[in-house]
């Protein structure tokens, strides 16, 4: 099992050169902002991310392109927040 400190660290230095934040909600569960350092502009925001399935780094490499590929087709429309 991968600690909560080495699953958080990984996904914010898989956004980058966008900067990620991730936080640990009261539940145990993640939640995942993405954003532009220079701008300040939020691309993602996902909330309430159970962490049980990402078990190894090709799940949480999979999370990371599954939720890069949202940012990319949601782009024109601004924010967008995904409750997962």
């Amino acid at each position: 099992m991968i600690s909560t400190l080495e699953l958080r660290h990984i996904i914010e230095c898989g956004f980058q050169p966008l900067s990620c934040t991730c936080s640990v909600n009261r539940d145990g569960s993640l939640m995942i902002k993405v954003f532009d350092p220079t701008s300040g502009r939020v691309d993602l925001i996902a909330t309430a991310f159970t962490t049980n399935q990402l078990t190894s780094n090709r799940a949480i490499a999979n999370l990371i392109a599954g939720l890069r590929s949202e940012m990319a087709a949601h782009q024109a429309t601004g924010t967008m927040v995904l409750a997962i």
